[in-house]
């Protein structure tokens, strides 16, 4: 069955409901007409300016309506949005736009002020669009003036191509640190987006809020659901703990998928229970798998359909874990969503047999549209129609899947395979051990040792951890080969934009056995 566009999709919810709130943004509110027509303003502006059906704009701006309004403006046109971080330098910018064929750009206004990075995406000289501010920079469209009501433009858009075109490009980053452009068409997003729906049993009534930055897929899948249901979408412009509880209760939010890092931090403000979550139905965690001590503090938080998830990027949501349903399984990250299958494969590229660890790979209607320009990688990402995750995990008997880490964490000793969650889990039990994180640390005679970076939780400084008893700790539950020899003693954890724990920053600031910064304190064991 051919799908319906994801234009079509929402501008049938806008024909359903005109008046209805279709967005939340900060302080601002536009209903489905309101939006609707914002986005056929955007499509014919661009169309006139020179852009055109499967040419791909880079997208560099905060969480913000103009964002929204720039997707559903690609999807109207055919044009294949590369969304990047506001953070990113201006050198990486450049780098991510020429290894996707970016000819066209959108860029918040902030960045222009900088010189150098103005010069540096001035050499794409497609259509240049300035969003926010008031005097763009000279060749650059004002975002804004293209939405003014007299700047109505005389022709309409072009008709809506067909649900087969390339959407998005989202870049994640594999084990060389090279950035891998994942296409994603229209079909897939509209699937992605109805198997949420099916999955955790959404409809027009619900309001959705993301949390995480737009350029990432877990975010725009959070905008997709809502309105192409004819929901409410919320989106955060930015997370904190207590702006997401007041954000939930203020606009009575009834389903989320949060990052585990952000229901982490989270916890605090739930357990003073100033606001008010009774709308909250349904929330998922997605990203990394909670430990046990948090994931129970939040049930009892909560009090809703608590769901974990597995998936990546290129493969969207693969297992779903219901926290009542499956609650002899909480260890785990549940079982296939429909149509996934997942599989274990052994070093030797054979399936493993039932409680043996190897990489998850995953069959799916789901998976993505392969790597930009990169057929030989799209083709080595698959073994016998799988994709290989590049995680290791394991299945049991009732074909729950248990994560473990990812396999270019693991730490190889002496030729000792060790792999990080174990380790993580005794260190975690330390009550002065806020969070932890272990990495593999350069070793003259092993190769690599076990090196445990453990965050006290302070925000000042003045937090503190008995290593001595975080090494009786090791010395009792955990064999020889995984006893950490480094510790380093941090505040927090570094966490990456997605709100995930940034090993790959931890491996650069402590992999050699001696920290970069003076900010965080070493020990050494034998």
């Amino acid at each position: 069955m051919t799908l319906p566009p994801l234009f079509a999709l929402f501008a049938d919810a806008a024909r359903r409901h005109p008046d209805k709130t279709a967005l939340i943004i900060g302080p601002r509110r536009l209903t489905y007409a309101e939006l609707a027509a914002s986005v056929e303003h955007l499509a014919a502006h661009w169309q006139g300016a020179g852009v055109r059906a499967g040419d791909h704009v880079g997208v560099v701006a905060p969480n913000g309506v103009p964002f929204v309004q720039l997707m559903l403006a690609a999807a109207r046109l055919g044009v294949v949005l590369v969304p990047q971080p506001l953070g990113a330098p201006a050198g990486a910018l450049l780098r991510a736009f020429d290894t996707t064929g970016v000819r066209h750009l959108a860029v918040w206004h902030g960045l222009l002020a900088s010189a150098d990075t103005l010069s540096a995406l001035e050499r794409i000289d497609g259509v240049r669009v300035s969003i926010g501010g008031d005097a763009p920079p000279p060749g650059w469209h004002r975002f804004e003036a293209w939405l003014e009501p007299a700047a109505r433009p005389a022709t309409p858009p072009h008709p809506a191509p067909g649900a087969t075109h390339p959407f998005l490009m989202v870049l994640t980053s594999g084990s060389t640190g090279q950035p891998k452009p994942i296409v994603l068409h229209q079909e897939v997003k509209i699937a992605r987006a109805r198997a949420a729906i099916g999955l955790y049993g959404l409809g027009e009534d619900d309001c959705i809020l993301a949390a995480t930055p737009l350029y990432h897929s877990l975010a725009q899948r959070l905008v997709i659901v809502p309105l192409v249901l004819g929901a409410t979408s919320v989106v955060m412009e930015h997370f904190s703990p207590a702006l997401w509880c007041a954000s939930m209760a203020e606009h009575r939010c009834s389903f989320t998928i949060a990052v585990s890092s952000q229901l982490k931090q989270a916890l605090p403000e739930l357990a003073r229970q100033t606001h008010d979550l009774g709308a909250l139905q349904r929330i998922v965690s997605s990203s990394a798998l909670l430990d046990g001590p948090t994931k129970a503090a939040l049930l009892v938080a909560l009090q809703c359909d608590f769901h974990e998830c597995y998936g990546t990027s290129e493969i969207a949501t693969a297992t779903d874990l219901h926290a009542k349903a499956d609650a002899h399984k909480l260890g785990s990250v549940g079982r296939p969503v429909p149509g996934a299958e997942i599989r274990i494969l052994d070093p030797q590229g054979g399936f493993a047999r039932i409680g043996e660890a190897g990489e998850i790979v995953c069959r799916t209607p789901l998976a993505f549209n392969g790597y930009f320009d990169q057929p030989d990688l799209t083709r080595a990402a698959y073994h016998e129609g799988f994709f290989r995750t590049g995680d290791l995990g394991r299945l049991d008997a009732d074909g729950y899947l248990y994560y473990e880490g990812r396999l270019k964490d693991i730490v190889i000793t002496g030729g000792i395979n060790i792999y990080p969650r174990d380790v993580e889990e005794v260190l975690k039990a330390h009550p002065e051990v806020h969070d932890c994180a272990v990495i593999a640390v350069q070793d003259d005679r092993l190769g690599e040792v076990v090196g445990a970076v453990l965050a006290t939780g302070s925000k000042d400084g003045t937090g503190s951890i008995n290593l001595r008893a975080v090494q009786r700790l090791c010395a009792e539950r955990l064999n020889d080969a995984q006893q950490p020899r480094h510790y380093f003693v941090v505040d927090e954890l570094p966490l990456n934009a997605m709100g995930k724990i940034d090993k790959q920053a931890m491996r650069h600031r402590f992999g050699s056995g001696r920290p970069l910064s003076s900010s965080g304190s070493q020990a050494e064991s034998g």
